[in-house]
């Protein structure tokens, strides 16, 4: 592969040298002192991302734990569902669940919910916002977890947490909220949108290699928690407890949570608010310059939703859908990785992902590069247009 390889697509992201070098040092055990103070600091450091993810610099929550995992964020999403329905609800059945859907990983809480409860989905076509009003319609006294993905990478689409949270509250339901493409590259309020718990992973804004993720369980859903009720290696209550010492239950991956410590504390010295301000000007880039060369974005916006601040997603012109892997092949033979769409939407989209470290010109080279693509492959695109547009909105 050659050196100057870019990774564009939505996780994973490029990882820093620093957090490369941390991954290679010596072995230590899992259970040392050593290992400890490597989990201190990435705790520390996370709770900052978690809690501190404002432009402003406010904290939004200050009662909750940091609690990181051995395995990516679906193994955080399905810890937080599974010890909830189980400690709330007190029930044989499991519960009820209401998640929303409207794209892949919404889809993914449906079904890692329809293992352990009840299920009364409320769902929208990919790409389209939910109808709040239908969440309000379907979310009762009797529901004992809402689930929702903040940011959904496989459409581009923010959704409004802000609001979904109010209606949970108000039912007293516990709110889990996907935050994996989100947390560490936009703002996220916990207490002011009602979050209970907040899921997030490594190898996307935080910018580490994969294979560990996060979450932050405030202190009411701690007390909710029931971890006789979970898949045994995601007792929560059980992870709780050893967290206090600083450990994991089990064998931890030594190498990757020194990654993730070192790129953790790489965001807190950017600053949070830096951080956010930087991905949401290099969205603007990437929808700027891709609206400029005459294509049309994906989703559709309105006063609840609207477009991501670390992915965008763009639909491929009629001539390109005829073959798109052509275009995507001399993306990738000018050294730079983006993402068709997902299911369905395989073919008709392409996605391009500016979360973590990049740099505007490393933005600039991913416009270029598809601009480049585009003209190879026969599509009738303006490339130095949106070059321009890129320049402009990151200047």
């Amino acid at each position: 592969m050659r050196e100057d390889f870019l990774l564009l697509n939505p996780g994973p992201v490029p990882v820093s040298r620093d957090v490369r070098q941390a991954t290679s040092e010596p072995m230590v055990s899992h259970r040392s002192a050593e290992f400890e103070a490597i989990y201190e600091r990435a705790q520390t450091a996370l709770d900052t991302v978690f809690t501190e993810a404002t432009l402003d610099g406010e904290s939004t929550a200050n009662d909750g734990t940091t609690l990181i995992f051995n395995g990516t964020a679906t193994m955080a999403m399905e810890a937080a569902v599974a010890n909830l329905v189980g400690g709330l609800s007190g029930r044989d059945d499991g519960g009820r669940v209401v998640p929303l859907v409207n794209g892949k990983f919404g889809r993914r809480f449906k079904r890692i919910a329809d293992r352990y409860a009840s299920v009364d989905p409320v769902e929208a076509t990919w790409g389209e916002s939910l109808d709040l009003d239908e969440v309000a319609e379907t979310v009762d006294d009797d529901t004992d977890v809402v689930t929702m993905v903040h940011n959904e990478t496989s459409t581009g689409l923010r959704n409004p947490v802000e609001r979904v949270g109010e209606i949970a509250s108000d039912h007293d339901a516990a709110f889990v909220v996907d935050g994996v493409t989100s947390i560490g590259g936009d703002e996220f309020r916990i207490d002011d949108w009602h979050v209970d718990v907040a899921v997030t992973d490594a190898q996307k804004c935080l910018a580490a290699p994969p294979g560990t993720s996060a979450m932050y369980a405030t202190e009411r859903a701690q007390e909710r928690f029931d971890g006789d009720a979970a898949p045994f290696y995601e007792d929560l209550d059980w992870h709780l407890r050893k967290a206090e010492s600083h450990q994991t239950p089990f064998t931890s991956a030594v190498p990757l949570f020194r990654g993730l410590a070192v790129a953790a504390e790489n965001i807190v010295d950017e600053g949070m608010a830096d951080r956010i301000e930087r991905h949401r000007r290099q969205s603007e880039a990437f929808r700027e310059a891709f609206t400029a060369m005459g294509l049309e974005l994906f989703g559709e916006r309105n006063d609840a939703t609207d477009y991501s601040n670390t992915l965008t997603a763009v639909a491929l012109p009629a001539h390109t859908r005829e073959d798109p892997d052509a275009f995507f092949d001399a993306v990738e033979e000018r050294g730079v990785s983006i993402s068709g769409g997902q299911a369905h939407l395989g073919g008709d989209i392409f996605r391009v992902s500016n979360m973590g470290n990049l740099s505007s010109e490393q933005i600039i080279r991913g416009v270029r590069t598809v601009g480049e693509a585009f003209e190879e492959t026969g599509e009738d695109v303006d490339k130095q247009a949106g070059v321009a547009a890129a320049r402009e909105a990151l200047r």
